[in-house]
């Protein structure tokens, strides 16, 4: 039997609950960031593993630099034009909904590279990817504007957005040991096979706080505590006429390119560079991507951290934004070390910055915009990232094949941030919620 509180309990309209009182309210919220972590961590599992197998397959299939750079932006393609749809169709079905339909539709895509023989296909199977896998990170950002004040939400999102370096951990773990005793097809089943596990999770978990049967009275009253807005439906042209909705996407365009080729061919740059067999990739990129993941979650507690000392948010996210961009910067040395693991430091102090940056980038949309438009701006977002990366990934190929270096590669991914964050600063100076 309940004992009586000394105290009456906080009402569901209350305005904010202190700090002190937070292990009283309920924690369901942070068991949906958890949700969201294991989701993006099955998204990056299933798209790293054509990076860690590009040596093996570039043998087997038979490509070229050229080629795979081709491959590769048939993904971004897909990617890019299903992020502006899939954007509208979550905020349209909802959250739940709409997330279970994007996993279905990348899960079936990562089983189908499974079938395929020629560049060609693999080509047509990154694309069908790409629709699926646009769906992420929408919905999720979504899904903590609907489950976090807005206090909370950067650090909800760097820990939901570290599952993209737990997932590129876990493939150059996995992947290998897999590809190496049942062969690369399996390693494709693999993966598609844990993002239907996780779907079953999702149903049997998602609701939204309101109609949640495990939330309490006093964490939907916390979960509410913003001042209200308006919530209705906007279209995409009054979206796209913002200086809020070109800030996030500039921002975007200028950085993306950079995780992509991390990504994508950091495996290709060990193998060449450092001499190392599948056997021996996984221990380098572990390190890289752990290290990855503590940048995540450092950059969203570092302006939360910074929200909680009265900072403004306009002050807080752009501190941490201007030192993830900061240290990116020794990236543009990684050609000329000759040490593998002191190149492996470096590549882990950009990847950690990278994650940093884009933890805040990603918050500043909910900071901006309402919930009900969150879904359509991170779409717009990554569309027009995702034509950055298409070309960057042409242009990677391109270079790789005629020059075979990759100092300008290395250079670019150093100092991109810092001219993502003039950019941003000179849409958004302010972070001022967009008139809508």
């Amino acid at each position: 039997m309940n004992r009586p509180s000394p105290t009456p309990p906080p009402r569901p309209d209350s305005a904010g609950i202190a700090d002190s009182a937070l292990a009283l309210i309920g924690r369901y919220r942070w068991k949906i960031c958890g949700l969201l972590f294991f989701a993006t961590t099955v998204n990056y599992l299933d798209r790293q593993v054509l990076g860690i197998l590009a040596p093996v397959l570039q043998k087997s299939i038979g490509w070229n630099e050229a080629q795979y750079g081709y491959i590769v932006t048939a993904f971004q393609a897909a990617y890019g034009l299903s992020l502006l749809v899939s954007g509208r169709i979550i905020d349209r079905l909802g959250t739940r909904k709409g997330y279970s339909i994007s996993v279905v539709i990348w899960g079936l895509a990562s089983i189908a590279h499974s079938l395929v023989r020629t560049p060609l296909g693999f080509g047509v199977a990154r694309f069908a990817l790409g629709i699926g896998e646009a769906g992420n990170f929408p919905a999720a950002i979504k899904a903590v504007a609907e489950w976090f004040p807005r206090k909370e939400r950067a650090l909800a999102v760097g820990i939901f957005n570290s599952g993209t370096n737990c997932g590129a951990v876990l493939a150059p773990l996995a992947i290998p040991w897999v590809a190496i005793r049942f062969g690369w097809r399996a390693a494709f089943l693999f993966t598609g096979i844990t993002d239907f596990i996780w779907l079953m999770f999702w149903l049997a978990m998602y609701r939204k706080p309101a109609a949640h049967p495990k939330v309490s009275r006093e964490e939907l009253a916390y979960i509410q505590s913003d001042p209200p807005t308006t919530e209705k439906g906007v279209p995409l042209s009054l979206l796209l006429m913002q200086r809020q909705t070109w800030a996030y996407a500039f921002g975007k365009i200028v950085s993306d390119p950079v995780w992509w080729f991390y990504l994508y061919w950091l495996p290709k740059f060990l193998t060449n560079r450092g001499g190392l067999s599948l056997s021996h990739l996984g221990l380098p990129l572990a390190v890289i991507y752990v290290a990855s993941s503590f940048g995540s979650v450092a950059g969203g507690w570092l302006s939360s951290f910074l929200l909680k000392r009265n900072w403004s948010v306009n002050r807080a996210r752009k501190t941490t934004l201007l030192l993830c961009a900061c240290l990116a910067i020794p990236a543009v040395f990684v050609p000329h070390v000759t040490n593998l693991w002191f190149a492996v430091a470096l590549i882990s102090l950009a990847t950690s910055a990278h994650q940093g940056w884009s933890t805040n980038l990603f918050t500043t949309v909910s900071d901006m915009f309402p919930q009900r438009t969150v879904g359509s701006v991170v779409g717009i977002g990554g569309t027009v990232a995702s034509v950055g990366s298409m070309l960057a990934a042409l242009l990677v190929g391109i270079v790789l094949q005629r020059t075979g270096s990759y100092n300008s590669l290395f250079f670019a991914a150093g100092t991109a941030y810092l001219v993502a964050l003039a950019g941003f600063q000179l849409l958004a100076p302010r972070l001022s919620p967009a008139e809508l």
